[in-house]
């Protein structure tokens, strides 16, 4: 069986971009996390031990949105990478980073990057 858990609105402060200045104030981003898993046994159990922990995957979004990179598609990379190697049991992984306010040319709300499977 596949059920599905989301992780929506991990909102971190982070140093991410190209820019010198962006390495020095940072910025606000959100991270998303969607994951099929099978949780049968954990839901007729009330058993956390055999589910995916919701902190598990905060703590490791946390993590990796705390090493500076330049791009955001490299840290859902890792963030994506991680969460895989953590939870085996994992079936289908789809990751989301969020950059609000990004420094351009132009009025920009925000941009995002996803990684599915």
């Amino acid at each position: 069986m596949q059920n599905k858990i989301n992780i929506e609105g991990i909102e971190l402060y982070a140093y991410h971009g190209c820019l010198d200045e962006e390495a020095k104030i940072g910025g606000h981003y959100t991270v998303d996390v969607y994951l099929l898993t099978d949780f049968t046994e954990a839901a007729e159990q009330d058993d956390l031990s055999k589910t995916i922990d919701y902190c598990s995957i905060y703590n490791i979004s946390k993590a990796e949105m705390a090493i500076r990179s330049k791009l955001i598609e490299q840290v859902c990379q890792r963030i994506y990478n991680r969460i895989l190697k953590t939870h085996p049991s994992i079936h289908s992984l789809r990751v989301k980073v969020t950059k609000h306010s990004p420094p351009m040319n132009g009025d920009v709300k925000q941009v995002s990057v996803e990684i599915n499977t």
